[in-house]
């Protein structure tokens, strides 16, 4: 899965730590988010849309793999 969370965090100067402090995660975290090693959970994925006062799809790109075997 793509996101958008790398340009939505730097459009508001956040950095990685600031972020994942408001989400109650760890830096490493969101680091894994932004480079497609981690799909967050639900309730994590529902904390970055709120944290940036938007959607999950206006976050989270689904690739075609994803598509085609959404359990992955």
């Amino acid at each position: 899965m793509k996101s958008r969370l790398r340009a939505m965090r730097a459009e508001v100067g956040w950095s990685q730590a600031a972020l994942a402090d408001v989400l109650g995660v760890s830096r490493q975290t969101v680091n894994a988010i932004e480079t497609g090693r981690y799909d967050p959970s639900l309730p994590v994925a529902f904390a970055i849309a709120a944290a940036f006062d938007t959607t999950i799809e206006d976050i989270f790109i689904p690739e075609p793999a994803d598509r085609e075997n959404p359990a992955r």
